[in-house]
Formats: structure tokens, sequence, C-alpha cells
């Protein structure tokens, strides 16, 4: 009975520290979850409130990692082609970046984005949506020798990326459609954002 009850012990204690250490990996927002508030600048110098922009509607919420990610450029220009059928349903869309206003300028000279691009200063939004982690040095390394510098793309925002996910947001502030994949090369589709929305 002793060993029974130790072993179960001992099988909680390991899983409430599998379960810590789980936490500190980004693990994003659920369909349900209360959507954390967002104030901001975007690449206009427009004031952009969560709060408000619910009030006219849903908001598409696109987090994406820099200029120099061609899946990132990809996507949002999907997004910003089909711009028109996104807003014909009353929705806005809003991504998200750590990377420099300096370097949002290129982005939106690359994917011709017509949407409000907000530089997350100091990761806040990214961890409030829990899509923000710290880049390995193995990762930093390697990617410096294509030119990729996350020092110089993010400034202060340093060497942190978010996992690149999609959600929608619903007038009620709450999750609606949650896209979250660790594999950035994996997308939520113009397809999956006009089916949710």
């Amino acid at each position: 009975m002793k060993k029974t009850i130790g072993l179960l012990f001992a099988m909680f204690v390991a899983f409430n520290i599998y379960a810590q250490q789980d936490t500190s990996k980004p693990q994003g927002l659920k369909v349900g979850d209360k959507a954390p508030q967002i104030e901001a600048t975007d690449q206009d110098g427009n004031k952009i409130s969560l709060k408000k922009l619910l009030e006219k509607g849903d908001v598409v919420l696109v987090f994406y990692r820099g200029q120099w990610c061609p899946y990132c450029n990809k996507q949002l220009s999907k997004i910003n082609d089909s711009l028109s059928f996104i807003t014909a349903k009353g929705a806005t869309v809003l991504t998200i970046t750590p990377e420099t206003n300096e370097n949002i300028k290129k982005t939106v000279a690359k994917t011709k984005a017509t949407f409000a691009i907000l530089e997350d200063k100091g990761l806040a939004i990214m961890k409030n949506y829990r899509v923000s982690f710290a880049v390995d040095e193995g990762t930093i390394t390697k990617y410096k020798k294509y030119g990729i510098d996350f020092e110089k793309a993010n400034g202060e925002n340093g060497a942190n990326l978010p996992v690149p996910a999609t959600y929608i947001i619903g007038k009620d502030g709450k999750i609606k459609y949650a896209f979250f994949n660790a594999d950035y090369s994996k997308r939520a589709t113009v397809n999956d954002i006009l089916t949710n929305l």
C-alpha cells in the first residue's frame, strides 16, 4: 500500500514538474478564451485599440515573424489580396510583429499590406497571446549565415519571435477561431479565415 501511494505521489510530482515546464513554451490561446486587450500604434502612427475595433465587428489577428520570412510575406500578401472579402463580412485585419517600424515598412513594400501592422514593443502582446518564444543560439547562428540578424530586425525585442498564429476574435471579445502551429511553414489560409467569420 505504501509503495502504491509513494508511486502515485511520485507520478503526481513528475506530472506537475512537466506541466510547469510545458507552460514556458508558447501554447497560444484556445477557442472560447477571452482575447487580451491590445493598444498600440500601427505603421502609419494611428492608435489602435482592439476594444474599439470589436465595436465594429470581428477582428482577424495575425502574428508574423518579420519581413525576412517568405512564409509570412506570402500569407500577408494573400490576406491583402482577399481583404475585400474579409471586410465584406464586417471584419478588420490586425497584424502583430516583433520587428521594428523600419522593417514593417519593408513588409508593407513586399506584401502591399493595407491593413494595420503593429510593432509589439516589449513583446507584451505576443506574451499575452502566448505565442512568444526566445530563439535558441543554434538558430540565431544559422540564420545569421543567411543574412538574418534578429537583433537588427527586432531592435529592443531582440531574438524573440511569435509562433505565426491566427485568431478570429468575436464582437464579444472571445476567440472564435484559433490557428496555432509551431511549424512556421503552416499558416491559416484565407479560406480558413472566411469560413470562420
